[in-house]
Protein backbone atom coordinates (compact mmCIF):
# COMPACT_ATOMS: atom_id res chain seq x y z
CA UNK A 1 0.00 0.00 0.00
CA UNK A 2 2.76 2.30 0.54
CA UNK A 3 4.22 2.00 -2.66
CA UNK A 4 0.93 2.40 -4.18
CA UNK A 5 1.03 6.06 -2.49
CA UNK A 6 4.49 6.92 -2.99
CA UNK A 7 4.32 5.94 -6.89
CA UNK A 8 0.69 7.80 -6.69
CA UNK A 9 2.77 11.00 -5.30
CA UNK A 10 5.61 10.96 -7.94
CA UNK A 11 3.45 10.73 -11.18
CA UNK A 12 1.67 13.36 -10.08
CA UNK A 13 4.43 15.28 -9.07
CA UNK A 14 5.44 15.00 -13.10
CA UNK A 15 1.99 15.97 -14.01
CA UNK A 16 1.88 19.19 -11.92
CA UNK A 17 5.95 20.18 -12.79
CA UNK A 18 5.64 19.46 -16.43
CA UNK A 19 3.12 21.90 -17.32
CA UNK A 20 4.21 25.18 -15.53
CA UNK A 21 7.30 26.19 -17.74
CA UNK A 22 5.41 27.08 -20.51
CA UNK A 23 2.41 28.86 -19.07
CA UNK A 24 3.88 31.47 -17.44
CA UNK A 25 0.96 31.34 -14.89
CA UNK A 26 1.34 30.96 -11.29
CA UNK A 27 3.66 34.46 -10.47
CA UNK A 28 6.61 32.52 -10.96
CA UNK A 29 8.91 33.51 -13.68
CA UNK A 30 9.18 30.68 -16.73
CA UNK A 31 12.40 28.53 -16.84
CA UNK A 32 14.74 30.03 -19.39
CA UNK A 33 15.97 27.02 -21.73
CA UNK A 34 19.28 29.14 -22.25
CA UNK A 35 19.80 30.05 -18.63
CA UNK A 36 23.08 28.48 -16.43
CA UNK A 37 22.33 28.51 -13.00
CA UNK A 38 25.84 28.18 -11.69
CA UNK A 39 27.31 27.25 -8.33
CA UNK A 40 30.80 26.93 -7.48
CA UNK A 41 30.62 23.98 -5.48
CA UNK A 42 28.62 21.31 -7.92
CA UNK A 43 30.60 21.58 -11.12
CA UNK A 44 34.40 22.72 -12.51
CA UNK A 45 34.69 25.87 -14.18
CA UNK A 46 35.61 24.48 -17.56
CA UNK A 47 31.98 22.70 -17.81
CA UNK A 48 29.50 25.71 -17.36
CA UNK A 49 32.71 27.60 -19.79
CA UNK A 50 31.88 24.57 -22.29
CA UNK A 51 28.14 24.29 -21.38
CA UNK A 52 27.72 28.00 -22.15
CA UNK A 53 29.75 27.76 -25.89
CA UNK A 54 26.87 24.67 -26.63
CA UNK A 55 24.09 26.93 -25.61
CA UNK A 56 25.01 30.08 -27.51
CA UNK A 57 25.85 27.70 -31.05
CA UNK A 58 21.95 26.45 -30.01
CA UNK A 59 20.37 29.29 -29.32
CA UNK A 60 22.56 32.70 -29.67
CA UNK A 61 23.03 33.56 -26.29
CA UNK A 62 22.98 32.08 -22.88
CA UNK A 63 22.06 33.92 -19.45
CA UNK A 64 24.42 32.92 -16.68
CA UNK A 65 22.71 33.35 -13.20
CA UNK A 66 24.53 33.13 -9.54
CA UNK A 67 23.57 33.86 -6.43
CA UNK A 68 26.01 35.04 -3.09
CA UNK A 69 29.68 33.41 -3.61
CA UNK A 70 28.96 31.72 -7.07
CA UNK A 71 28.98 35.53 -8.42
CA UNK A 72 32.32 35.50 -8.57
CA UNK A 73 32.38 32.21 -10.70
CA UNK A 74 30.00 33.76 -13.09
CA UNK A 75 31.98 36.78 -13.52
CA UNK A 76 35.04 34.96 -14.63
CA UNK A 77 32.89 32.48 -16.72
CA UNK A 78 31.74 35.77 -18.70
CA UNK A 79 35.40 36.90 -19.20
CA UNK A 80 36.36 33.68 -20.54
CA UNK A 81 33.78 34.15 -23.11
CA UNK A 82 34.73 37.48 -23.81
CA UNK A 83 38.73 37.11 -23.72
CA UNK A 84 38.69 34.38 -25.95
CA UNK A 85 36.51 35.82 -28.70
CA UNK A 86 33.46 33.97 -28.23
CA UNK A 87 30.76 36.03 -26.23
CA UNK A 88 29.92 39.79 -26.70
CA UNK A 89 27.94 40.90 -22.96
CA UNK A 90 24.29 42.27 -23.58
CA UNK A 91 23.18 42.74 -20.47
CA UNK A 92 24.24 42.70 -16.56
CA UNK A 93 21.30 42.77 -14.04
CA UNK A 94 21.90 42.51 -10.11
CA UNK A 95 19.46 42.34 -6.82
CA UNK A 96 18.96 41.02 -3.99
CA UNK A 97 17.08 37.76 -3.44
CA UNK A 98 15.50 36.57 0.22
CA UNK A 99 16.03 32.91 0.46
CA UNK A 100 15.27 31.70 4.12
CA UNK A 101 17.73 29.77 5.62
CA UNK A 102 17.46 26.76 7.27
CA UNK A 103 19.49 26.70 10.28
CA UNK A 104 18.47 30.25 11.44
CA UNK A 105 15.00 30.06 10.16
CA UNK A 106 14.37 33.21 9.19
CA UNK A 107 14.74 35.08 5.61
CA UNK A 108 18.58 36.28 4.70
CA UNK A 109 19.04 38.24 1.74
CA UNK A 110 21.24 36.98 -0.99
CA UNK A 111 22.79 38.74 -3.64
CA UNK A 112 21.79 37.61 -7.45
CA UNK A 113 23.33 38.17 -10.84
CA UNK A 114 22.33 37.61 -14.31
CA UNK A 115 24.72 37.89 -17.23
CA UNK A 116 23.57 37.78 -20.65
CA UNK A 117 25.89 37.02 -23.55
CA UNK A 118 25.25 36.88 -27.00
CA UNK A 119 27.33 35.42 -29.74
CA UNK A 120 30.45 37.22 -30.97
CA UNK A 121 30.67 37.76 -34.85
CA UNK A 122 33.91 35.24 -34.74
CA UNK A 123 32.24 32.93 -32.72
CA UNK A 124 30.81 30.42 -35.53
CA UNK A 125 34.75 30.78 -37.30
CA UNK A 126 36.64 29.83 -33.46
CA UNK A 127 34.01 27.08 -33.17
CA UNK A 128 34.85 25.63 -36.42
CA UNK A 129 38.65 25.52 -35.69
CA UNK A 130 38.58 24.20 -32.20
CA UNK A 131 36.70 21.60 -33.88
CA UNK A 132 39.05 21.00 -36.32
CA UNK A 133 41.89 20.45 -33.82
CA UNK A 134 39.67 18.53 -31.89
CA UNK A 135 39.65 16.26 -35.11
CA UNK A 136 43.26 16.46 -35.65
CA UNK A 137 44.64 15.45 -32.05
CA UNK A 138 41.67 12.21 -32.28
CA UNK A 139 43.57 11.27 -35.33
CA UNK A 140 47.02 11.92 -34.08
CA UNK A 141 46.13 9.74 -31.12
CA UNK A 142 44.47 7.05 -33.09
CA UNK A 143 48.32 6.64 -35.85
CA UNK A 144 50.78 6.39 -32.92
Amino acid sequence: MAMEQITEGVSSIALNGGGSGGGGGGGGEAVKKNRIQVSNTKKPLFFYVNLAKRYMQQYNEVELSALGMAIATVVTIAEILKNNGFAAEKKITTSTVGIKDESRGRPVQKAKIEILLGKSEKFDELMAAAAEQADAGATEEEQS
